[in-house]
Order: structure tokens, then sequence, then C-alpha cells
């Protein structure tokens, strides 16, 4: 296998909400020329080189929202992929709604909060971190996993709804040129023309065996809902689960009572974390290099 043209570097930003008086991390991967070495990030082992070095010239740049009660370390097989190929990789823990605190995870705040810390996240990149004279800013896309695939579309544009069919304030991102969807919570964005504003290119990815987020909620909201469907490459992952798009957890960790380390019977979530990141970095290359 071709060896990557960049080691990865990590390090970790706080991101201040003046409006709503809350802050939140940010972990970031991106290249460097730096060796990178095994380091522990709580139950993780990622390959880094910690406040690394990063090169001089234009990167496109990818925010990664978690699910509910996720976190920011989760995707990190995909992360780590994009960021040795040449991508800056923003992954916030989304406040009130992560692993530690998950106060806000059944409120409309939180809908209303995760796409605009997503929007926040871009503003700090491009204005007042030490990243902001590398990022290419006509190139910046959103990746989403579950609750943070509703993020990912209310940023992109989708106008959302809450289970009490009231309306959300939201506001679209037009910096954002393209998402990648891993089991969305689209219901969100049921009602018609609740999608109508999106226009840019998606990937969609949903389990067969996804009894969270099934297609009916997923796969055709979204492709009934925006202007142009053909802008939808939509992958259906046979015999995977909701929790399949998580990176697999260290064997001490995987349990039937964790469920998101669990995955329907026969599914082999190591061989496909080898192959989903190629998959995202080939859409990624694809549909930003056109813009």
């Amino acid at each position: 296998m071709q060896k990557p043209p960049y080691n990865v570097a990590s390090t970790t930003v706080t991101i201040n909400d003046v409006v709503n008086h809350l802050s939140f991390p940010v972990l970031i991967h991106y290249p460097t020329m730096d060796v990178s070495t095994p380091n522990n990030f709580g139950p993780f082992t990622i390959d880094v080189a910690v406040d690394g070095t990063i090169p001089d010239g234009q990167f496109p740049l990818v925010i990664i929202s978690h699910g509910k009660s996720g976190s920011q370390y989760l995707y990190r097989t995909i992360s780590t992929h994009l960021a040795a190929r040449g991508y800056i990789v923003a992954m916030p823990e989304h406040y009130g709604n992560n692993r530690r605190d998950n106060v806000l995870s059944k409120s409309v705040k939180n809908l209303e909060y995760r796409p605009q810390h997503l929007s926040l996240v871009i503003d700090f990149l491009l204005n007042d971190s030490d990243f902001h004279s590398q990022i290419d800013t006509t190139r910046i896309a959103v990746i989403g996993h579950s609750f943070g695939g509703y993020a990912a579309l209310a940023v992109a544009g989708g106008k959302a709804y809450s289970m009490q069919a009231e309306e959300i304030a939201t506001k679209r991102d037009h910096r954002v040129k393209a998402i990648v969807l891993m089991a969305p919570a689209a219901g969100y964005f049921s009602p018609d023309a609740a999608l109508s504003a999106i226009t840019v290119p998606i990937l969609l990815y949903i389990g067969s065996q996804d009894h969270h987020t099934p297609k009916q909620w997923t796969a055709d909201v979204i492709l009934k809902g925006v202007p142009n469907p053909e802008l939808v490459r939509l992958r259906e992952i046979q015999n995977a689960g909701h929790f399949s798009f998580i990176s697999p957890f260290p064997e001490a960790m995987t349990s039937p009572d964790f469920l998101p380390s669990t995955d329907p019977e026969g599914f082999d979530r190591s061989a496909f974390h080898g192959e989903l990141p190629k998959e995202i970095l080939a859409f990624l290359n694809d549909s930003l290099s056109t813009i």
C-alpha cells in the first residue's frame, strides 16, 4: 500500500460561544511532516504528532459531528485517514450532548446549538486559529453520524422541526460545499420543502440492519426532500447497524452491554473501517475539486 504523503498531527482548541455563554473543546487532526508516535486519548491510542507543525500550503477543511452522547474520538479512522492525505479535520465535542454531559440530549436547545456550533468552529479556524492561512476557504465539508447527520443537514440548509412540529432556528452556512451523512437523524426534516434549500453533493450511508435510523427515516426523507436527488450518492451497507460507522473500540471495551461497540452478527467493523475512510476521501476529493 502506498504510504500517505503526510503524518498526522493533533491538537485541541476551545471554542467560546459568547451568545449562549458556553464553550466546548475541538480536537483537530491535520497533516504534518513531523514524526508521529502512539498517544493515548482516553481509552484510545492514536498515532499522532501532538501539536505538530502544519506544512505550508492550502488544505481543505472537514468538520465531523458526533452522535448523541458521543465523542470527538469516535471517528478517528476517518479523521486520521483524511489528515494523512492533506485535510484539516476538526471534531467538536458538542456541548450538553456528549459522553460526559448529556443534559441537552432531548431539548430544542440541542437542535439549535448543534449546527450553530459547526459554524462557530469554521469561524474560529478561518479567523482566529493558527490554521487560518492554510485553509482553502472554498473547500469545506461536514461529516455527521446519527444526530451529527442532523447537524450536517441543518448547516447545509435544511429547515428542521422538533418532534412537536416546532420549527427550529437554524441557519444555512454557505461555506459548506459537501456533506457526508452516516445513519443520519433525518426525521427532523420530514415536512415538505424542509430540505429544498440543500444544493450541495451528499454522500449518504445507511445500514441495512439499522433499527435506530432505518431507511424510511433517512434515505427516503433525503431523496424525497432535496431538489436534485442526483446529487445524493446512496450507499446501503449490508448487515451494518447504527453504530457500525463508529471506529472500532479496543477489545476491552467491546461488550454486548455497551451498545456503541456492537454490530449485527457477522458484521466486521474493522474491515469496514479499512474501506469507509477511502470512500469518504474519494467523495470529498471529487466533490470539492469541482468547486
